[in-house]
């Protein structure tokens, strides 16, 4: 039976699960998949990022706080973050936006950070709430939360052993297991990482230069659309991190942590692990890149299903040439920022290339291999 017999095959035998099951899964699905979703999505990272005034950080940290500091404005996509440094010693981060959108983008983040702050076997920020007791504050058309700063190291920084890519698999594993019992609000919004959007990126691909790359992706893409799509009702569906990249996981003293919920909402579970995954592909002379080790250690917490283990690979392409679509794009939309939209751009072809020359069958193989390592 040829691995598209074996997929549909399992497509059929989904059919069968129940119907609370069904809604729960297939109506998300179909809401994320629309072309309503994915403009929306597009037009939120198509917009400059928030240009609040550089003051109005300190005053709404006075305002809802009650608390006074130095401010630091760190980097990012959508919203403005900054680094509050207290007299006390205490490092925080604000999150404020004026943008319309960020209000469901905070009212998730600060809903799930809270909702996690008990969770054992990885570390997450606690979200601060404001002196009237809420997790967010709202004012006039401004937004925003705020919470502890993760310390350590962002496992970019660190050299990769598979001890460690172990730990932070396992590590994503648990903070899976806890997103899985949160429902929280705004779970739904338009979010261009979401794999409902997935089918529509190669609008995009005028935006890659020529060559390797751009017949790279037009590949992955083409394999997500024949074997995912036919199947991703099938998957188990959460709340999940959506973005653990390297970028996004701290190397702490007690553990690994995750920070920037931004991109969370509802989708297939096995995603956090493809997109870990994917960021850690490095090593040509291994058939997962070195991923072997991480998915290794999620497995160690997570069983992955059997068809889980059979798409593994296929999403983990799929990531990758999302990631570099969308951020060519946007490199084109915003050239002053190009270099840091563009910062995991490079690793994502490399693991693409490295992952290309995988069937499907071989893919499944090797993470099969991967799992069953002691």
């Amino acid at each position: 039976m040829s691995d598209h017999d074996d997929l549909v095959a399992d497509q059929q035998r989904g059919r069968h699960n129940s119907s609370a099951a069904a809604s729960s899964r297939h109506l998300p699905w179909a809401a994320s998949s629309t072309e309503a979703y994915f403009r929306a999505a597009a037009a939120i990272l198509s917009t400059p990022p928030d240009g609040l005034q550089p003051d109005m950080s300190a005053t709404l940290l006075k305002r809802y706080y009650g608390l006074e500091g130095s401010i630091a404005v760190l980097s990012s996509e959508v919203e403005r973050t900054a680094e509050v440094s207290l007299s006390d010693g205490r490092q925080l981060i604000l999150k404020t936006s004026a943008r319309r959108e960020a209000i469901d983008s905070f009212r998730f983040q600060s809903a799930a950070l809270a909702a996690l702050q008990d969770s054992a076997g990885f570390a997450a920020p606690t979200v601060i709430r404001t002196s009237g007791g809420a997790l967010m504050f709202e004012e006039e058309g401004i937004s925003g939360y705020l919470q502890t700063r993760v310390e350590g190291v962002s496992l970019h920084k660190v050299t990769p052993a598979p001890d460690l890519l172990f730990r932070t698999g396992s590590a994503l594993g648990r903070l899976d297991l806890a997103l899985a019992q949160i429902n929280a609000p705004a779970a739904h919004r338009p979010i261009l990482w979401h794999i409902g959007c997935w089918s529509r990126l190669m609008e995009l691909e005028e935006h890659l230069p020529s060559g390797s790359v751009a017949e790279s992706v037009r590949t992955a893409m083409a394999e997500y659309m024949r074997f995912v799509e036919p199947q991703i009702q099938n998957l188990e569906w959460q709340v999940t991190h959506n973005d653990p990249s390297p970028f996004n996981t701290i190397v702490t003293g007690q553990g690994l942590g995750f920070i920037d919920f931004g991109d969370g909402c509802w989708s297939p579970r096995i995603q956090d692990l493809a997109i870990a995954a994917s960021h850690v592909v490095a090593d040509p002379t291994l058939p997962l890149g070195g991923a072997e080790h991480l998915i290794a250690g999620y497995a160690a917490i997570v069983p992955l299903s059997a068809l889980e283990a059979r798409l593994l690979v296929i999403l983990m392409r799929a990531r990758q040439s999302a990631l570099i679509l969308v951020n060519y794009w946007r490199s084109h939309l915003f050239p002053a920022d190009a270099q840091y939209i563009k910062k995991n751009v490079a690793r994502a072809e490399r693991g693409l290339t490295i992952l290309a020359p995988l069937s499907a069958a071989s893919g499944e193989a090797a993470v099969l291999a991967a799992v069953s390592q002691p």
